[in-house]
């Protein structure tokens, strides 16, 4: 963008007909000393002067400044065209030759020029995009090829030979090679051998850039069948299970004996939903040494695809600011084209805070990006890069790294106190409100009405680094809002997001980042796109979702904030079938995908015949199956709005669109064939899908992404203002069929779920290094918290008509995929029978009945068995997921806390919430908190969700106590059936200790196990000393006891 708006913080209303330019917050330029008519507006460089003291002059018709080595450059690799009024250089005395001179009738007489090489033609569909500087000389832009140039795969290898041998120009052996030059463009082959050696290795490059960029490794078989035989039996010893349970009821204990085979039929259900998902694990791992081989080859434009970057945040005191920069300085500084990077930063609290942030976060950034880079440094976030404890001198091998490092951690701590100083000054509002840096009222200050913001820092139109580079583009949004307006919360910004970027960048990819997730792994773009840019998957892929990996855990992780288990087993086991589950966080998107449109449909090979039946018999079978697809088609025409004589033609044969300029979407399209003709869609159709802005419209018919040529940034930037402003997706299809769809606080889950049903696949990719990490709350409280807005989430589809038990039938939806969603939305449910369950210990315990019968010898056989089969499954899982035991057991015990307290909860505000339109809210009151490492470990926070896991635990434990007590009284006989009692008792309260531990604190350093342990022993003591009674006086001398005989 080269408009001066497009720097400044730009704010309106569509609807007020407003659009308003802040003067203020603008980048800092880099000075140029040198006037700006002796500059080239390519490279920057001074421009020479010519043989007779004239300037050098690339163009003759208009006269656009351009020095001599960019001149010859554009005629040798580009479009051989002046980049202001594209007409054709022609070529000046002293220049090389090229194709397409002999048609100038210019007289050359320099020899010399006619052996220079000339490189392959490019076609005519390369367009090349320039830079220009802006007209007061602020900004001097290298040339670079445009992002969407799409040269040949398979290059000339003479050529590439050709062009080795310019190099040695000045050698000795110079003349020698031009003979041998001229021998090869005169035909004359002396021997094929002697070239075999010279283009062996570049045969090797292209044939390796030909292979595969990833592949899929199955789990071996040794490990995987053991697996699944084990699954089998399990399931053929819960039948025989269910059997004996059903048939024996225990007949003084009947109600509690229902209960129980209730709920063991519930965790069968439930079990069942959640491991036949896993039956088909499998990883993959990606090439990338080939996907550079194949789109980043040397000499040629660089073919990664663009990739929007989206962060979202809302009230910065919540979310720290610091954090929020760092997720925005290792997402600037990844490996990857800058020109193919934009960063877009969703601040929907409007907050002036975020605002001022992300002004310095681009002023440090121009010098953080370029130290990442020198250095290849990870992670690229500078507040944790600089709080790694490992030796950082490791494979550095620069001298200026050791000086430079402290320089840069030093400007770091330097930015972080501007940081602060920004937090400190927003903890009190001004009664008159925040005012900018020129005396401007924020337009923000009422955070529920004020109008859209746009702000654009760095990229092409903004300030370079400190070496003089590009830098990627960073975009602050801030989208409308006014009372009356339902927002839809995230789902509804990311949305927001995705049209804003459509206007000003349209990459094909979308990746989407929480404020406190940051990129780890600088070369996790790369990672996705050897999927996404796959010629054959990549056009059936709505998403590549990378794991969820945290910092800042204690190694215990007592309440399983790390969710290995899920990340590491059940995604895996996902990604055999149809692809992960969408997380929220850490996952690249394919633009299409969120647009609603269906991936494209895999020709099947037609059917073998064979000559053992007679033709008319195939004819009469298979000539109906044909009429009635003909029929389809025939409906699916008619069926179309025929209201409409001019339409759009968005082409789903082979998943290619046609793209289209704002005036062919005004003015309609006609003329295409038949074939053509797949969806067909009129102008009102698209206003009604997509809203009405015919520029969003246009970037959504083009399937590479880009923006249409000639577009003028400032009339894009006021198409942005409109397409966030609060009223846009009134009467559309946002948040219903394209977007993140609403109507659940997970609307991550339902957005990937509605991308699944249509037919898209996803990937799951684990790089080596984890490509991204946040933060995960570690105390008990927040813990809970977090688990019951995802589990309301959950309640709020299932009660929705995006339930996967009803929805999508139609669709393209695997069986095992969908299993997988069920068990997403139902397991909130599973509280009901598990509170229950965990309750019958203690009742058994305290009246002295029990839920099994006596049992026979056969009927111990299956308690036996399922037991083993359920300790043989966890440990054959871990052999082939590579779990840790400690990882499985923590998260065993937390969904047993999570699901007595928080899945319970989540189920009845969910039922108030969807039924009777009752919004509760539980609160948290914190308590001071210790400053050690983990010290927000021992947080105590008092919340109603702390409730029913204590009560479960007092009432176990008072059960335990009174059972050893009643068995102590009752003799030797009360002992064995006390067991079994005590058993699911005792499972009760293990699996429930992590809960104690945090419920206890760290009671000044005491061991909790010792505190637990002491209570239950003591008690036991107190009762077992009560009866003996040690201190009552013993009667001496004879007992007298009636003889029975009358006297």
């Amino acid at each position: 963008m080269d408009s001066e708006s497009a720097t400044r913080l730009v704010a309106g209303s569509h609807w007020r007909n407003e659009l308003h330019v802040m003067h203020n917050h603008q980048e800092p330029k880099v000075q140029k000393s040198r006037a700006n008519t002796r500059l080239c507006r390519v490279c920057g460089d001074e421009i020479g002067l010519r043989d007779n003291g004239d300037p050098f002059a690339a163009c003759l018709e208009c006269g656009f400044p351009v020095c001599q080595p960019c001149y010859e450059y554009e005629r040798r690799e580009g479009n051989q065209a002046c980049p202001q009024c594209n007409t054709r250089y022609k070529r000046h005395k002293g220049c090389p030759r090229v194709e397409g001179d002999d048609d100038d009738g210019v007289e050359m007489d320099d020899f010399e020029e006619e052996f220079q090489i000339k490189s392959p033609k490019k076609s005519p569909d390369d367009h090349q995009r320039f830079d220009a500087n802006s007209e007061n000389g602020e900004r001097v832009q290298p040339w670079r090829p445009s992002a969407h140039t799409l040269s040949s795969f398979a290059g000339s290898i003479v050529g590439k030979e050709l062009e080795m041998e310019r190099d040695m120009e000045g050698n000795i052996e110079w003349k020698d090679r031009v003979e041998k030059w001229k021998e090869r463009k005169g035909q004359i082959n002396k021997d094929d051998g002697g070239n075999d050696e010279d283009n062996y290795e570049d045969d090797m490059l292209m044939a390796e850039a030909r292979q595969p960029l990833w592949r899929k490794v199955p789990i071996p078989s040794s490990r995987i069948s053991p697996y699944r035989i084990v699954i089998v039996l399990r399931l053929a010893i819960l039948v025989f299970f269910f059997r004996f349970r059903i048939t024996t009821p225990a007949t003084d204990a009947y109600a509690l004996w229902l209960t129980s085979v209730i709920c063991e039929i519930w965790f069968a259900l439930s079990w069942i939903l959640d491991q036949f998902p896993k039956w088909f694990p499998i990883t993959r791992e990606t090439y990338l040494d080939r996907l550079a081989m194949r789109f980043e080859r040397e000499g040629e434009p660089n073919r990664l695809a663009p990739v929007d970057f989206f962060v979202s945040t809302v009230d910065p005191l919540k979310e720290p600011p610091i954090i929020t920069a760092n997720t925005v300085l290792s997402i600037l500084s990844v490996d990857y084209p800058v020109d193919k990077v934009s960063c877009y930063v969703s601040d929907d609290g409007a907050s002036m805070l975020t605002f001022d942030t992300m002004s310095e976060t681009a002023e440090f950034a121009r010098r953080w990006v370029p130290f990442c880079k020198k250095h290849s440094i990870e992670p690229r976030a500078p507040e944790f890069y600089f709080s790694q404890k490992i030796d950082y001198l490791k494979d550095k091998v620069q001298p200026t790294f050791v000086k430079e490092r402290r320089a840069m951690k030093r400007e770091y701590e330097e930015f972080k106190v501007r940081i602060n100083a920004l937090v400190a000054k927003a903890q009190k509002k001004p009664e008159e409100g925040w005012v900018m840096q020129d005396g401007t009222p924020w337009p923000g200050n009422n955070t529920r009405d004020h109008p859209g913001m746009i702000q654009v820092y760095l990229g092409s139109a903004g300030a370079l680094d400190v070496e003089g580079k590009e830098l990627p583009r960073l975009v602050y949004v801030s989208r409308e809002k006014r009372p009356g307006y339902q927002h839809h919360k995230k789902a509804g910004a990311m949305n927001a997001l995705v049209r804003v970027s459509a206007v000003l960048t349209n990459a094909p990819f979308i990746l989407n980042l929480d404020c406190d997730h940051y990129i780890n792994n600088s070369k996790a773009v790369r990672e996705a796109m050897c999927f996404l840019m796959d010629p054959q998957l990549g056009k059936k892929l709505c998403y590549v979702q990378f794991p969820q990996r945290f910092d800042g855990i204690d190694r215990h992780d007592r309440y399983a904030n790390r969710n290995v288990v899920f990340f590491d087993i059940n995604m895996k086991g996902l990604d055999g079938i149809q692809g992960p589950v969408y997380v929220g966080t850490g996952c690249v998107f394919n633009r299409e995908a969120l647009y609603g449109y269906d991936p494209p449909k895999s020709e099947k090979r037609p059917k073998m015949t064979c000559d053992c039946w007679p033709s008319w018999f195939c004819c009469c079978c298979c000539g109906r199956r044909k009429s009635n697809a003909k029929k389809g088609e025939k409906k699916a025409f008619l069926g179309l709005h025929k209201r409409s004589s001019k339409a759009i033609v968005v082409s789903k044969k082979g998943y290619t669109k046609r793209g289209f300029d704002l005036e062919d979407i005004e003015e309609g399209l006609e003329g295409y064939d038949d074939l053509e003709k797949s969806s067909l869609m009129s102008q009102k159709n698209f206003e009604k899908r997509f809203g009405q802005s015919p520029v969003f419209i246009a970037s959504t018919l083009m399937e590479e992404g880009g923006l249409p040529q000639g577009s003028n940034s400032a009339a894009l930037i006021k198409e942005a203002i409109h397409v966030i402003s609060c009223g846009y997706e009134e009467k559309t299809e946002w948040g219903k069929e394209i977007g993140w769809i609403y109507g659940s606080v997970t609307e991550d889950i339902l957005t990937g779920f509605k991308m699944h049903c249509r037919g898209w696949k996803s990937v799951y990719c684990i790089p080596d290094r984890p490509a991204f990490k946040g933060s995960a709350p570690i105390n008990l409280s927040d813990r809970l918290h977090q688990v019951l807005r995802w589990a309301l989430g959950s309640v709020e589809i299932f009660m929705s008509r995006h339930c996967p038990l009803w929805y999508g039938y139609g669709g393209n939806l695997k069986w095992l995929e969908r299993f997988a969603y069920t068990n997403t939305i139902v397991y909130p449910f599973t509280s009901i029978p598990l509170l229950a369950y965990c309750t019958i210990p203690a009742i058994c315990l305290l009246t002295g009945k029990f839920i099994i019968p006596t049992i026979d010898n056969i009927a111990s056989l299956w308690f036996l068995g399922l037991f083993l089969s359920i300790i043989a499954t966890g440990i054959l899982e871990l052999r082939w997921s590579g779990v840790s035991i400690q990882d499985w057991w923590r998260n065993e015990q937390f969904w047993v806390i999570g699901g007595v307290s928080a899945h319970l909860f989540a189920v009845f505000q969910g039922l108030l919430k969807v039924l009777g339109g009752v919004d509760t809210n539980f609160t948290v009151t914190a308590k001071a908190a210790d400053d050690s490492e983990f010290g927000e470990l021992y947080l105590f926070k008092w919340t109603t969700l702390l409730i029913p896991p204590t009560t479960l635990i007092i009432l176990n434990m008072v059960g335990v106590v009174a059972g050893v007590s009643d068995a102590i009284n009752n003799g030797y006989g009360s002992w064995g059936p006390l067991f079994g009692k005590l058993f699911f008792s005792f499972w009760v309260i293990v699996h429930l200790y992590p809960f104690l531990k945090g419920l206890m604190g760290r009671q000044n350093r005491t061991p909790t196990i010792v505190v637990l342990w002491s209570i239950l022993l003591a008690s036991i003591f107190s009762l077992v000393w009560v009866r003996i009674d040690p201190f009552l006086p013993k009667q001496q001398g004879p007992v007298l006891k009636q003889c029975g005989v009358e006297c």
